[in-house]
């Protein structure tokens, strides 16, 4: 049976020296009592079950349901929660089960933390650019430039600059290599997602350089993306391996004769997580002046910072 009652200003309280009438009373007794039968009914629930289950006589569930029971609040939340339903949808002015708002209010208290960021972006992208306010990170794996760009454009356009290693090293008071040894990867993606929500507390305008297995991280990835303005520095793997052993750093090749094919396997793995930038800037076959020109004008792009 759908609902023929409709009821105006269920939720909000009359008017000051504005009183409901008898038959407005009736009507939302009436309302009520279809939705507790619906949901009863949509749970397959007798209303003996319902009955025992929160403890409300059978008598006074059948007045209920016609509309004749004068039903205290403390009573209709023990039937609510017998329903596994939140009592705003007994009461509410919209038919919970015909409601897009009702609908989404439904779905959005079981969804994860990631569904309800996403939504929120879309349903607010201004309250979201707020959220970033012009706090700027730069991902990307090792050699794509983060370090190098990110401290001449911070440089550049006067904004501090930190790297994410740094900010864990500060904090656990020993050098990132040491805190994987102690603590293992998970206790150094905890203190990375730590650093990465302390900068967000004490800045609101920075560059701060990401470790690039950050994307293989779903709550930090996912947190860094609604709180920072991010650019994706892209290059080749050939360009990633040659600028880290130009750095003197070995480690990429040492006994590993198919490193270049593990390192492309990693880019393209991580690239669908990179994609979800804000904006990417490519540096491969360019010269550093290059590079830091294109990732300035890109920080610049008042477009950028619009969402």
């Amino acid at each position: 049976m759908s609902e023929i009652v409709t009821f105006k200003g269920l939720v909000t309280s009359p008017s000051a020296g504005t009183e409901l009438d008898d038959s407005q009373v009736s009507q939302f007794l009436l309302l009520v009592g279809n939705r507790v039968r619906k949901a009863r009914g949509r749970k397959g629930m007798s209303r003996r079950v319902l009955s025992e289950t929160s403890g409300v006589s059978q008598r006074y569930l059948a007045q209920l349901e016609t509309g004749q029971g004068n039903i205290s609040i403390g009573l209709l939340l023990r039937i609510a929660d017998a329903l596994d339903f939140g009592i705003e949808w007994l009461v509410g002015q919209d038919d919970p089960w015909g409601s897009d708002i009702s609908r989404a209010s439904y779905l959005l208290q079981s969804a994860t933390r990631k569904q309800r960021e996403q939504v929120f972006e879309i349903l607010e992208p201004a309250r979201a650019d707020q959220n970033k306010a012009s706090r700027i990170a730069i991902i990307g794996l090792r050699g794509a430039g983060k370090s190098t760009l990110g401290r001449l454009a911070a440089q550049h356009l006067r904004m501090p600059f930190l790297e994410l290693n740094d900010e864990v090293e500060d904090s656990s008071g020993m050098p990132v290599t040491e805190v994987i040894a102690l603590y293992g990867q998970e206790g150094y993606r905890l203190l990375e997602h730590q650093a990465v929500e302390r900068v967000v507390a004490t800045h609101s305008s920075v560059i701060l350089a990401i470790a690039g297995g950050i994307a293989a991280q779903p709550d930090t990835f996912n947190y860094l993306l609604a709180n920072y303005h991010t650019i994706w520095l892209r290059a080749e793997p050939e360009e990633h391996m040659q600028r880290v052993r130009a750095q003197g750093d070995e480690r990429p090749m040492a006994g590993s004769p198919n490193a270049m094919n593990e390192l492309r396997k990693i880019l393209t793995n991580r690239e669908e997580q990179y994609r979800r930038a804000d904006a990417k800037v490519d540096t491969s076959n360019a010269t550093v002046e290059q590079s830091l020109s294109a990732l300035i004008s890109v920080i610049n792009d008042t477009a950028f910072f619009s969402g």
